[in-house]
């Protein structure tokens, strides 16, 4: 479903203070299937949700290309994103990017955090707009 061309969409995430609700409501409306993602907050442990369509459950795919989206709790990594579906689209250099949205009028939403070896950032545009910047394996390894 997504690509790994800069400048296309790399993944979709929604961060919300109910996640076990929401998952339930896109199961039931969009037949998704979940997969739990161990999460840790401080001494706090929970699980966000990796969701699947059921062609790809019924696939029995593991990958992470059979995921369409993750569905997460507003805590954590996660407690300062927009409660809104937000697209990441995928940036060779993170750095270079967010000189970019400042320079064109944009503005960080968040810092630039890590996940693995990879790196993102929410920055919102000129109209206000919100989505994510996404490096792969930004370590280089």
């Amino acid at each position: 479903m997504y690509s790994n061309q800069l400048g296309d969409m790399a993944w979709m995430d929604l961060s919300v203070p109910n996640a076990e609700q929401v998952k339930h409501f896109y199961q039931q409306v969009l037949g998704w299937q979940s997969e739990t993602v161990n999460m840790s907050c401080g001494d706090e442990e929970y699980v966000d949700f990796a969701m699947s369509s059921q062609d790809n459950e019924a696939s029995s795919e593991t990958s992470s290309n059979s995921f369409v989206t993750g569905i997460c709790h507003a805590k954590g990594a996660n407690e300062d994103m927009p409660a809104a579906w937000l697209p990441y689209f995928l940036v060779a250099d993170i750095e270079l990017a967010v000189a970019v949205v400042q320079t064109e009028g944009g503005e960080l939403v968040t810092k630039i955090k890590t996940m693995g070896a990879d790196k993102y950032v929410v920055v919102k545009d000129p109209s206000g707009a919100q989505c994510a910047l996404y490096q792969k394996n930004a370590t280089g390894l």
